[in-house]
């Protein structure tokens, strides 16, 4: 089995090619962005995948988008997190910290103020806060001051995640959250240096890459995109003319991996997957979660180099087992998804032991 099998890149080497995608799941306190002390026990249960890229985790207090989000700001939000890589490494496993800032997909009852974005431009539909869905609301323009210290905000992210022992960061470039929304011309109609032509929309992003990868280096840093994804109201007609650009621009630096979510028909991998000479991880976008099957032709068909998997490993905490072992799948309700709610968080069980380690022989 492909996924099954060691992957080694030029800067990131891995015992398989599983990854847990980043699942928001809304269990850290919601006042203090505490994660809850049972997240080390989460992660460390599916430590068995080759990558644990983290929950979205807010690189400032307006970046959150909504309750019981997690940050990576504070002192106590650090010594949380250091208690969680300790657990996924003492099981042998990786992890990375994803680092997220919202944009205007957020609510002054999320953030206490007014979310802030590219340009004041609203988005459709509703935001979820603690008290139910609220309408969206009008976001601020960012001012280009206030550009550059939200860049600062994801390097001090990033740091503050080395200092918690994550073993990189992932950057949150998709699903219409605040980077995609520089790159999107329905979301950003700037007249600066941040907006208007193609490579003022990609300043914003690639700052904040250079910034990043400036505080930590390069190899521990990573992107996610989803070129053309429409979710949270990006419209992005253009993006076989963005993407293919922003890949140009990123080789330089010999990022960690490029982290690409596209639909079951591959478009913007079939597309991009030539461009990207290095590690990509790829995450399928569909109603029904990614199966072992999908996952194995995507290795197959050179798309990807490691494939994300997500609401499997929910109820699947050992995931790749059961796939070595062609084993039955739980399903999690999606009640369970996310809130404050404790069960569905660590009370999923494992296999048997005696299949597990039945597993893990057959992966050798």
């Amino acid at each position: 089995m492909r996924l099954l099998e060691s992957f080694r890149g030029a800067a990131i080497q891995l015992p398989n090619r599983i990854a847990m995608a980043p699942m928001t799941r809304g269990r850290a306190d919601d006042k203090t962005g505490v994660p809850h002390p049972l997240t080390a026990e989460y992660y460390a249960q599916r430590a068995g995948a080759g990558l644990i890229v983290s929950e979205g985790v807010w690189v400032s207090r307006t970046g959150k988008s909504g309750p019981g989000i997690p940050g990576l700001v504070t002192g106590r939000q650090i010594e949380a997190w250091r208690a969680v890589t300790k657990a996924v490494h003492e099981k042998g496993g990786r992890i990375y910290a994803q680092l997220w800032h919202a944009g205007r997909v957020s609510h002054p009852e999320v953030v206490g103020r007014t979310p802030v974005a590219p340009s004041a431009v609203r988005q459709a539909g509703r935001i979820f806060v603690s008290e139910g869905l609220m309408d969206a609301v009008e976001p601020r323009a960012l001012s280009e001051l206030e550009i550059g210290e939200v860049v600062q905000d994801f390097a001090a992210a990033a740091h503050a995640a080395v200092e918690a022992g994550f073993d990189g960061v992932e950057l949150h470039g998709a699903n219409g959250y605040l980077i995609q929304e520089f790159l999107a011309q329905n979301t950003n109609r700037r007249e600066d240096r941040y907006g208007g032509s193609l490579a003022a929309r990609l300043r914003f992003p690639l700052e904040v890459v250079a910034a990043v990868v400036e505080e930590i280096g390069a190899e521990r840093v990573a992107l996610r995109i989803s070129p053309g994804n429409p979710e949270n109201d990006i419209v992005e007609d253009d993006w076989k003319e963005v993407y293919p650009r922003l890949l140009t621009e990123l080789r330089r630096y010999g990022l960690a991996y490029l982290h690409v979510i596209d639909t079951p028909g591959h478009e913007a991998l079939s597309h991009l997957r030539p461009l990207w000479p290095g590690t990509l991880i790829a995450n399928l976008r569909s109603d029904e979660p990614t199966s072992q099957d999908e996952g194995e032709s995507l290795i197959e068909s050179g798309l990807a180099d490691v494939v994300a998997f997500g609401r499997l490993f929910i109820a699947n905490p050992d995931l790749p087992a059961r796939f070595a072992l062609r084993a039955p799948l739980a399903r999690a309700d999606h009640e369970v998804y996310y809130g404050a709610r404790l069960d569905g968080f660590t009370d999923f069980p494992a296999m048997e032991a005696e299949s597990a380690k039945f597993a893990c022989s057959a992966r050798s």
